[in-house]
């Protein structure tokens, strides 16, 4: 059921529009005792989430029992991110997300259903598991609040996303993960039905009916004047909600162009972006905008590490960024990076099929590093220099001497490409 919906392509939703709908929905639902709040974590902040949490915990004030932000496989968030998101919510209320033991399973998603839904690339069963307060914290709600937005794992972002893998075990955030680079991030990025959305339907259809989830869905885009708005707002309990979402978002957050992209300078903000793991949006996002033999170059101040995760990390550090065969070969031969299927699957997304290159300039990893995973190395100081970023405006952009490049101030907040090679891949 739909308990709220309001979005288009000019709408910008004021604070009075979001409380006054958010509240809207609240009231039909009727009263409710026991409340879990299940935001997104930091690497969200301009989702709109952490406010919308906010208002949420102010409806309900002591009802709100619990606040678990879907860490998946991130860092937990600090005191200080907390504050800077969620605002004066009490942090006596946030629990962390373990994403390794802190589970309850739900069910299996079987192999055959998997097989034919990813062509025949894909084997094996996935549980669907979530974190066990969901379960036991016996709540009469259970409210899911996240932004849509193309996706490089599941297609567009969020929905049951937001549970069985924000909230979810390794089993299915490996092979989910694994299912959407097996298939192809071509096929994936900026649909809403995908083999990997079709296995979290397949979870909640069959294993997750019986949990109280309400979803709010928000919609963001920059703004002529370079701010962000939310461009629209969609809650209920199922579907639906995720579906208006998705389509505002394409209209939205997709930039398709009409040629391709020779280089592409993107920045990654040092608060959002503090490892490859994320800060890869600038490659996951662009790749079908890059010419062959083009050139991506990466300004990334923030970043201090490759995985979220110390484990995935030390994956990351071990194998690098390589092909696809390649990355199948390690899988083959090596039991580690078999048993972490999302790790082989973020090596295949972060690698360009050497088809371009790959620059990063980071802000608190050496060169030696940054070459050990397979990326080229450019000194971040002479790199901001030459592409400043509080010049440069999104889109094309010419150098004094001459030089054409593509720029994006933030990869989490859209997808581009390339018209034709985004129309071939539809119809796979």
């Amino acid at each position: 059921m739909l308990y709220f919906s309001r979005g288009s392509e000019n709408d910008v939703l004021s604070f009075e529009d979001i409380q006054n709908g958010l509240y809207e929905a609240l009231q039909k639902l009727g009263e409710k005792k026991k409340v879990l709040i299940i935001p997104p974590d930091f690497t969200r902040f301009h989702s709109g989430a952490g406010q919308i949490a906010n208002m949420a915990y102010h409806y309900y004030n002591e009802k709100v029992t619990d606040i678990l932000p879907a860490l998946g496989t991130h860092f937990a968030m600090t005191d200080a991110e907390i504050s800077k998101m969620f605002g004066d919510i009490p942090k006596s209320l946030f629990r962390e997300h373990d994403w390794r033991n802190d589970l309850i399973t739900l069910g299996e998603i079987p192999s055959e259903y998997l097989n034919k839904i990813s062509g025949g690339k894909i084997n094996y069963s996935m549980l669907a598991q979530v974190n066990k307060l969901l379960i036991e914290g016996e709540f009469d709600l259970i409210l899911s609040i996240g932004q849509v937005v193309p996706h490089e794992v599941v297609g567009m972002a969020n929905y049951n996303k937001n549970i069985f893998i924000g909230v979810g075990g390794s089993d299915g955030i490996n092979k989910s993960h694994f299912l959407g680079a097996a298939y192809g991030m071509e096929k994936m990025m900026g649909r809403a039905n995908t083999p990997v959305r079709q296995a979290l339907n397949y979870a909640t259809e069959n294993f997750g009916k019986d949990m109280p989830i309400v979803y709010v869905q928000t919609v963001i885009s920059k703004g002529d004047d370079g701010k962000l708005k939310m461009r629209g707002m969609f809650i209920g309990d199922d579907i639906e909600c995720f579906n208006l979402a998705a389509e505002l978002s394409l209209k939205v957050n997709f930039k398709m162009l009409n040629k391709q992209l020779k280089k592409v300078v993107v920045y990654l903000d040092p608060e959002e972006f503090k490892s490859t793991w994320l800060g890869n949006k600038s490659i996951y996002r662009t790749r079908m905008a890059i010419a062959d033999q083009g050139e991506l170059i990466v300004l990334a101040p923030g970043l201090r590490e490759f995985g979220e995760d110390p484990e995935i990390d030390k994956l990351i550090r071990k194998y690098g960024y390589f092909t696809t065969p390649e990355v199948l070969e390690f899988i083959e031969k090596n039991e580690d990076i078999r048993n972490n299927l999302s790790a082989a699957a973020h090596l295949i997304h972060g690698s360009s099929e050497n088809r371009f290159t790959i620059t990063y300039c980071p802000g608190n990893l050496s060169q030696e590093e940054i070459e050990s995973v397979n990326y080229r190395y450019a000194d971040l100081n002479e790199m901001m220099q030459k592409y400043n970023p509080e010049v440069l405006t999104d889109g094309m952009n010419t150098m004094p001497d001459g030089e054409e490049i593509f720029y994006i101030s933030n990869p989490a907040l859209g997808l581009w490409a390339w018209r034709n090679l985004f129309e071939e891949n539809n119809d796979e």
